[in-house]
């Protein structure tokens, strides 16, 4: 009985197993000719060879991969690939899993003249370690720039300054096409509105950054990839604006390319006047000094000031990718800016005791400044065998800034109950900053088999910068200016980051991870050329002073990025969850430790502080994703440790003007602890192709701990901020779109800062010419003109109250021609310079 049931049971195994394997597998990868670039949804047709039916189909991966299942049998199996050649193989005799292996499509001439416009879209991609937005046609920021179009990407905001910040923290790392860049202005993010946010195709939101990235950022890193035209021919686009307050612009993005070259071009040229206000409300303290108290000359002083901003820059980007063979390519580039500003300040101070204005005063600040800087970046990348990520990629990059600037102030009585007042100086600032930076990069990847992948690299990163600033004052006895030699400086700065990394990703199931280790090491290394000793210098700035340094720190950074799969294979929707762990470093930057203060007005100075060390914070990241047909949701959770953290204080320096005001000075410092939590959530819902609705919240919260000087300067704070977009198209297919933007109060150790409503709202048409296109939007940015920051900072010397404004509200009207725009769906994800590829990029 038991050998009837085996053998029962052997043959309906036998037998299920030979109907199963009926259906075979037909698979390959599809890559465009001359590039090895993959062609991702190329379709893939099965027909049967008798009566040339269709019989299953099918469209190939982000890597080019396609695998379809078809009964055994003889077929004709053809790829597809708008604007490029079918391949076709007539005659495939399929009797077991078949594996075309490489298959190469060139571009079609004879189509070229055929175009499609395909509309652009804003959406989100879930990788393995960052969310990719695409930002598609965004009208609010035509006209705009970098800066503008990054404040509508979700964990991200740009403050009134121009400083920007990811989920609340302000140490981001930006990288140009996947690498540090003069365009990113060397760390200087105010270099970002001033270029054209036209020029972006999509923003990487790297929130727990992989091993291939430096280190640098605790908040992680922000990738923005450039737009670069790629197909046969002659294409670009033209985009002028002209707006108000005062804001006229012309960019030109030209692009060339045959089956042997690339050559492209962004040209831009803007000029703008973007008017700023401030106004403070200062009440000062009695202080204690020796046992005696102290009293201020003047209780309060309110100062109005406005500020009038000219700005001119120039920009162009030149470059060609030049095919070596089918699995080689060169890419150089040259970038170039100039920048030339003039800023009138005009500040109405008003001075009290005891209620009654005892002194007006009128100060005038003229500024200028011209800043040159350019970039030569060469690109190499060798592929290997068949498989289009078996390569490895060379990078070298140059970059040189050099900026000028001088600043005139004086300062006169309009009145004062004082019989013979002494006069204000005048005084003079020059400063000359000269900013040189290497890079040398090698990246190599080794797929194993389909599914894994091996990485390796090194990069070394040198910068050095050297500051030679000049204060001169005037002599009130002879009217002359005299150079003061306590401030007077030279700071000549390095830092240098060598390193190198491996990371090991594979994806089994449902299940992919990506497991890295970095090594780096850093040298900050100064000397400061001053006539003060540095016995002088400390007495002067109340701390001890090197006048000579060199610190280096060595430092193991793991990551560890996790992805699982939720949906099946049959789902309609996609699903998944993702966990990320990395190690960070936060490296200050010159500014920040050079001890000598720059004077913003004669009562307020910064100053670095030499004994800073670089932070160091571990973070985890926990998001999860859920896509529907028409609704994409985005969440995450994430908690981060940072020790040695940098925080700003102010404290009063001891010091008075010569009409016996104190002087504040703002200063960083290592403040030991911060403990950062929070969370975020993200729809976008496209229920009609004419309706996409997007928002975004962002909580978290903030805990410092730590002292300076005696002071305690732990705090504990619960912030958050909201964006809402929707873009509506209304009759006579007009576009309509409407941005808002919501930051809740914050502190920190010494500030309340209220909340902050901003929103933006924008009209758009396009119109069809033959095969080119006209674009014309209207925007206004701000729209209730209540971009402003209020605050109030409080310390045991004084108590402030400031409302400042770094734009007010913009008004643009652009117009943006596009010609010979093809239709090409890909991205060149094989071209190293994007800074794609770098990792195992599976999507959730």
């Amino acid at each position: 009985m038991q050998l009837r049931l085996c053998t029962t049971l052997f043959l309906v195994f036998t037998l299920t197993l030979s109907f199963a394997q009926k259906d075979v597998k037909i698979k390959g990868t599809v890559l465009e000719k001359d590039t090895n670039i993959p062609l991702e949804y190329a379709t893939v047709v099965v027909k049967t060879k008798e009566d040339n039916k269709i019989i299953t189909g099918g469209i190939t991966d982000t890597n080019g991969k396609f695998n379809v299942e078809v009964p055994a049998g003889t077929y004709i199996v053809s790829v597809e690939y708008i604007s490029y050649k079918t391949k076709t193989f007539p005659e495939q005799t399929i009797s077991k899993d078949t594996d075309l292996g490489t298959i190469y499509l060139a571009l079609n001439v004879d189509t070229l003249n055929e175009v499609m416009v395909v509309a652009e879209r804003t959406t989100v991609e879930i990788k393995l370690d960052k969310k990719v937005y695409n930002i598609g046609k965004d009208l609010t920021t035509a006209g705009g720039t970098v800066s503008d179009a990054l404040n509508n990407v979700p964990s991200v905001a740009v403050d009134i300054d121009g400083a920007i910040s990811l989920r609340g923290n302000g140490n981001v790392r930006i990288l140009i096409n996947g690498k540090p860049s003069a365009l990113a202005g060397f760390g200087d993010t105010n270099v970002l509105s001033q270029l054209p946010a036209e020029a972006i195709e999509r923003v990487e939101v790297i929130t727990s950054p992989s091993a291939r990235y430096d280190a640098e950022g605790t908040a992680g890193i922000l990738n923005i990839i450039l737009r670069q035209k790629e197909t046969l021919g002659f294409n670009g686009s033209i985009n002028s604006t002209i707006g108000n307050p005062d804001n006229i612009g012309l960019n030109a993005s030209l692009n060339y390319r045959t089956e042997k070259y690339n050559l492209f071009t962004n040209l831009g040229w803007r000029y703008f006047d973007a008017p700023r206000n401030s106004f403070n409300d200062v009440t000062r303290f009695d202080r204690v000094e020796d046992g005696e108290i102290i009293s201020p000359t003047f209780r309060r002083i309110i100062e109005d000031e406005e500020v009038e901003r000219l700005n001119r820059n120039y920009n162009a980007n030149v470059g060609i990718e030049y095919f070596l063979s089918d699995k080689s390519s060169i890419t150089g580039s040259l970038f170039y800016r100039f920048g030339s500003d003039a800023d009138l300040a005009i500040n109405e101070s008003e001075r009290f005791n005891d209620g009654i204005i005892v002194e007006e005063t009128l100060r005038r600040e003229r500024d200028t400044e011209q800043d040159n800087s350019y970039q030569i970046a060469v690109n190499f990348v060798q592929r290997f065998g068949d498989d289009a990520d078996h390569k490895l990629t060379v990078d070298f990059q140059y970059e040189n800034d050099s900026e000028e600037g001088f600043t005139f102030l004086n300062e006169d009585y309009l009145s004062t109950d004082q019989t013979d007042p002494e006069p204000f100086q005048i005084e003079q600032e020059f400063t000359n900053e000269d900013q040189k930076e290497y890079l040398f990069q090698a990246d190599y990847v080794l797929p194993i088999g389909e599914d894994s992948r091996f990485e390796a690299g090194f990069r070394s990163n040198l910068e050095n910068e050297i500051t030679d600033y000049r204060l001169e004052q005037e002599d009130l006895e002879t009217g002359q200016l005299v150079r003061n030699d306590t401030i007077t400086n030279i700071f000549d700065y390095d830092e240098n980051v060598n390193a190198i990394y491996s990371q090991y990703g594979t994806k089994f199931g449902k299940f992919s991870f990506l497991l890295g280790l970095r090594l780096e090491h850093t040298q900050l290394k100064g000397n400061i050329d001053s006539r003060l000793s540095d016995e002088d210098l400390e007495n002067a700035y109340q701390f001890p002073i090197k006048t000579d340094f060199d610190n280096n720190y060595l430092g193991l950074f793991p990551t560890v990025n996790l992805i699982y799969n939720l949906s099946g294979a049959d789902s309609d929707s996609e699903e998944s969850i993702t966990l990320g762990y990395n190690r960070r470093i936060n490296r200050p930057r010159g500014w920040f430790i050079n001890p000598f203060p720059t004077r913003s007005s004669r009562t307020n100075v910064f100053q670095g502080n030499p004994n800073i060390q670089p932070a160091f914070s571990n973070a985890f990241d926990i998001g999860y994703l859920k896509r529907w047909e028409k609704l994409t949701l985005t969440s995450s959770i994430y908690y981060q440790v940072e020790t040695n953290s940098f925080e700003r204080v102010e404290e009063n320096t001891g010091q008075q003007t010569t009409d016996e005001i104190d002087i504040i000075r703002t200063i960083p410092i290592n403040l030991s602890t911060n403990k950062r939590t929070g969370a975020e959530l993200g729809v976008l819902y496209n229920p009609n192709k004419w309706l996409r609705l997007n928002s975004s919240f962002n909580f978290f919260q903030f805990e410092t701990d730590g002292a300076f000087n005696g002071v305690d300067y732990s705090a504990k704070n619960t912030s958050w901020f909201a964006r809402f977009s929707s873009k509506v198209t209304v009759p006579w297919q007009i576009d309509w779109q409407t941005n808002a933007f919501y930051r809740g109060a914050q502190q920190d150790a010494q500030s309340d800062t209220e909340g902050l409503l901003s929103i933006d709202l924008a009209l758009s048409k396009e119109i069809k010419i033959k095969s080119n296109s006209l674009t014309v939007s209207l925007n206004v940015r701000d729209l209730l003109n209540s971009r402003k920051r209020k605050s109030l900072t409080t310390t045991e010397f004084f108590e402030r109250y400031s409302e400042s404004q770094w734009r007010q509200r913009q008004i643009n009207l652009s117009l943006i021609y596009r010609f010979n725009q093809k239709l090409n769906k890909r991205e060149r994800s094989g071209n190293g310079e994007n800074g794609n590829g770098d990792d195992m990029d599976f999507e959730g």
